[in-house]
């Protein structure tokens, strides 16, 4: 059986980790964490970088430092996870839902003005598969009308937008470092990035269970106390210390993905020029980071069949979001406002194949020739 997914191991995280487990200090916030935040905000530009236990953690911080409140209206796509909406909605804030471009699954820029309202507060954008949303349009819109800008980059780590990394364009974004993702820090994990200062300090307060403790440690106050809300978001330093053995090969990661990638957009040419199925689109702007290779066939119905077809094969296929407005709970918190003309529609026909760091060509062409040999 291919699987979909290996969580990513490189041999380094044994050692790192065996070392944090012999130290005196395992809870978050050791030295561990010090070294992966350091090395975010240096290959990214940030303010600030703070480990989460995960992304859902970093994006229910990004909305208590935007101070999102009953009432506030939060825009973002429907085809998403739904710790999107979640970190938004346990603020009391209403989901307002827009629809997405058909070639990248992402937020559709052009929508989000006719969304918005007095009530308005954020817009969030969900760069899916590792692919930018259209930025630059966003952040002049969101300038223009005083919002906010949260990048949902969970998937989106080492993709660029113009040279720009993602989640380091608007004011918060977070990564996520979850099995599935291209970076793992042991199964668990996020990051919160943070983009304008005045967010720094009110962040480590708000990680540290709404204390100064950060402050107290840096010897800038002589105790800590309760000074502010919070909760406990800190990873533990076993988490940290397995994805900074993650960072010591994060290029050779990244290149081995964008491989394997290749290998399917190259070998399932030939299908899209046929008209049976679509590939990928990647915008001139977009570098992106090969998290997922999905294709997209003609309905749910195909869809359905192929990805029985392939288990039929011993090949672990699968497909993705089910949009959120659709759901019982994106109906009570949340509205799509303007048509649904294709979140649903392009959600039906997406599939994902295979893909992890180490993917054999055995097995990509096992995959390849599975679905040539369903739609021969």
């Amino acid at each position: 059986m291919i699987p979909f997914n290996k969580p990513p191991y490189t041999g380094k995280e044994d050692a790192f980790v065996l070392d944090a487990m012999r130290s005196s200090r395992i809870s978050g916030g050791g030295t561990y964490a010090s070294y992966c935040q350091q090395w975010f905000e240096k290959r990214l530009g940030c303010y600030k970088s703070l480990l989460t236990p995960s992304c859902t953690h970093a994006l229910e911080m990004t909305a208590m430092l935007i101070d999102i409140r009953l009432g506030d209206e939060v825009i973002m796509p429907s085809y998403t996870f739904v710790s999107t909406a979640n970190a938004f909605v346990l603020r009391g804030a209403k989901i307002v839902f827009v629809d997405i471009h058909p070639e990248t699954m992402n937020i559709d820029e052009r929508l989000i003005e006719a969304a918005i309202t007095p009530k308005t507060k954020a817009v969030v954008v969900v760069h899916y598969a590792g692919v930018a949303c259209e930025m630059d349009s966003i952040m002049t819109l969101a300038d223009r009308h005083g919002l906010f800008v949260i990048e949902d980059a969970a998937q989106a780590m080492l993709s660029t937008y113009k040279g720009q990394p993602l989640g380091c364009i608007g004011h918060l974004g977070t990564y996520s470092f979850h099995e599935t993702k291209n970076y793992t820090s042991g199964g668990e994990g996020g990051l919160l990035i943070i983009n304008d200062e005045r967010f720094v300090e009110r962040a480590e307060v708000l990680r540290e269970k709404g204390t100064n403790r950060s402050q107290f440690f840096r010897g800038m106050v002589d105790k800590y106390s309760w000074v502010d809300v919070g909760s406990s978001y800190l990873p533990s330093e076993l988490q940290a210390a397995y994805l900074w053995g993650q960072l010591q090969s994060v290029d050779d990661i990244d290149a081995d993905r964008r491989r394997s990638w290749k290998y399917y957009n190259e070998s399932l040419e030939p299908l899209a020029e046929r008209g049976v199925l679509q590939l990928p689109t990647i915008p001139d702007a977009c570098r992106h980071n090969a998290h997922m290779f999905y294709i997209k066939v003609k309905d749910i119905d195909e869809r359905s069949d192929l990805l029985a077809f392939l288990k039929e094969k011993g090949i672990g296929a699968v497909f993705h979001y089910v949009p959120l407005h659709t759901s019982q709970a994106g109906k009570q918190w949340g509205a799509f406002i303007g048509e649904d003309e294709f979140t649903t529609r392009e959600s039906d026909r997406l599939l994902r194949l295979p893909l992890w760091y180490g993917i054999g060509e055995e097995e990509l062409n096992r995959v390849v020739a599975a679905v040539t040999q369903y739609f021969a």
